[in-house]
């Protein structure tokens, strides 16, 4: 943190900075994911420190999306879990997105299809069998997040799953898992054999 903060200021060096951050908001998750104002606010940073933080986590999150993309063939939900965990966790509200692959199980696109609140987010299978067939996908893994940090499903998580593996076998596209991303171990459906 202190190399991204870069300097300190008088009296202060940039790794008090960077302790004087994190004690202000608890963790380091709640600081990478505070808003840009808040972070403009810490005392002794401004929006140069602030730009710098936040051009540091997009390196991260680009980084870890390359591996995803670059891969022939996606085997089993543990390829997927640090790009899903990237893509969808530091979001403050409900986010569902779908992984659309073709019959190797290569990746063709990622896409965030529907945007909720803290504690839910509405899914449309019409809406995910038209992006599945608009990408010509032969299988898909869906994932969301949630903000509470708490990766179990709900029932409605399970409900909506096999409403969508329902409506995608109708045009041969095979649903190859569901990922809930929380703060710790993503929930894999597969892993547990529920699809």
């Amino acid at each position: 943190l202190a190399l991204c903060i870069g300097h300190g200021q008088r009296g202060r060096t940039a790794v008090d900075l960077g302790r004087d951050a994190l004690s202000h908001f608890g963790s380091l998750r709640r600081l990478l994911d505070a808003p840009v104002n808040d972070l403009a606010a810490l005392p002794g940073w401004g929006p140069a420190r602030t730009a710098r933080l936040l051009a540091a986590i997009e390196l991260g999150r680009r980084q870890l999306e390359e591996p995803l993309a670059r891969q022939a063939k996606l085997s089993g939900p543990e390829d997927t879990r640090a790009f899903l965990r990237a893509c969808l966790r530091h979001y403050d509200h409900e986010v569902f997105a779908v992984l659309f692959l073709d019959n190797q199980h290569r990746v063709i696109h990622f896409e965030e299809l529907f945007r909720g609140t803290v504690d839910s987010c509405s899914v449309h299978p019409r809406e995910v069998v038209k992006r599945a067939l608009h990408h010509r996908a032969g299988a898909v893994i869906f994932a969301h997040n949630h903000p509470s940090g708490v990766a179990e499903p709900s029932p409605a998580d399970r409900q909506i799953t096999r409403r969508l593996k329902d409506a995608l076998a109708l045009v041969d596209v095979r649903t190859l898992d569901h990922l809930v991303i929380g703060d710790e171990h993503p929930v894999s459906f597969a892993e547990r054999g529920w699809l």
